[in-house]
């Protein structure tokens, strides 16, 4: 077996998206040396394609656009502590695995790969698109919500012309939206549940726009050969089974999934942490106690790794992983660490105030001894 050649660091952090990238500054604010691996040409992630202001109070931008928020983190992340001196960000890199002894296996652009020597490693690999199965859902034209919003915030093209949304969640209202804004047309949103998933005020933008959104029904089939030419929905029962003879069909050059998101917690369990199935938090999640800090001592996590909820959580979260780690190398004092993580703690309770996040809170509770 070959060696890989090593370089040593206080903290790695995997992904660099809002819950890395708090955890990095947050550990290099107060000395740690940190290495940020993202597989992405940029850091940001999922913020670069959130054009929408967020919700909340002041002290989580409120009113600012999460692209806004994206480059504001990438700033302080360049200059906080010592800037490059403490936070070195690997970019088009990815982490092919966790070894004994915290070694972090990292190959570059695909060309070469090497090792780091980690005190610490913080696990901010975010989630992935649910996807749904129905007759021809593997033809060109059938894609996730986050991909349609990929195409058409980072890489400016227009996934489609008219477009059935399948969910009604808050992506499938945003991105709607936004590929409405684009100049896109919304032929429809199915969603089997008798209620739309989403916050009201993301649904009322689209029906004012005359987008109908349909409730109790489903796609059944993508109309095609080489691509989607259309689809077939279809009335669903209480059981969310199809009702046979309901079946109409909609004209549509792109259908666009928006059924949730999942844990990318692979990577957690690949080191032995112990993973918790929650239905509430969208799967396999890690255990972890209110440092952040997993099963496996060394081993933080942040982020919608650790349950799906939203960015200024993720944030939080990736801050209180930063300040756990850097206290437990002994870079913060226990007074001013357990100060800092009190504040993170208490942000975290104001955003999951309302009904949907409170739902989560308990999941949390119940699971992980509470956040």
């Amino acid at each position: 077996m070959v060696k890989m050649k090593t370089i040593t660091t206080d903290i790695v952090v995997v992904g660099a998206g809002a819950a890395g990238m708090g955890a990095a500054i947050n550990a290099a604010k107060y000395g740690a040396k940190v290495i940020l691996i993202d597989e992405h040409n940029k850091p940001g992630g999922q913020l670069f394609k959130q054009i929408h202001k967020f919700f909340g109070s002041e002290v989580h931008n409120a009113g600012t656009r999460g692209i806004k928020i994206a480059e504001m983190l990438v700033d302080e992340v360049k200059t906080v502590g010592l800037g490059e001196a403490n936070v070195k960000i690997l970019l088009d890199s990815v982490v092919f695995g966790i070894f004994p002894g915290l070694q972090v296996g990292v190959t570059v652009k695909g060309e070469f790969s090497f090792g780091i020597d980690a005190k610490k490693i913080i696990i901010c690999t975010g989630a992935a698109e649910n996807a749904v199965s129905f007759e021809n859902s593997t033809l060109p034209g059938v894609i996730g919500a986050g991909a349609a919003q990929t195409l058409m915030n980072i890489e400016r093209v227009a996934p489609g012309k008219r477009i059935l949304m399948v969910g009604s969640g808050n992506v499938g209202l945003i991105v709607s939206y936004q590929l409405m804004q684009a100049g896109m047309e919304i032929a429809a949103i199915v969603e089997m549940a008798p209620a739309v998933g989403g916050y009201h005020v993301h649904a009322a933008k689209i029906a004012r726009l005359g987008v109908p959104i349909m409730l109790k029904k489903t796609i059944t089939k993508a109309i095609g050969t080489d691509n989607v030419e259309g689809a077939v929905i279809a009335d669903v029962d209480d059981d969310f089974k199809v009702i046979p003879g309901t079946e109409e069909n909609i004209d549509c050059d792109l259908v666009c999934l928006a059924a949730g998101l999942r844990p990318l917690s692979e990577l957690c369990g690949m080191m032995g942490c112990e993973l918790v199935f929650s239905p509430a938090l969208g799967g396999l999640v890690p255990k972890h106690d209110r440092n952040m800090e997993t099963s496996v001592g060394g081993i933080y996590v942040a982020g919608d790794v650790t349950g799906i909820e939203e960015a200024s959580i993720a944030m939080e979260e990736g801050y209180i992983a930063g300040v756990a780690a850097a206290e437990a190398l002994g870079y913060i004092p226990f007074e001013k660490a357990a100060t800092l993580k009190a504040g993170h703690y208490e942000r975290l309770s104001d955003l999951r105030s309302g009904k949907y996040g409170a739902r989560l809170a308990a999941a949390k509770e119940e699971i992980f001894g509470g956040q």
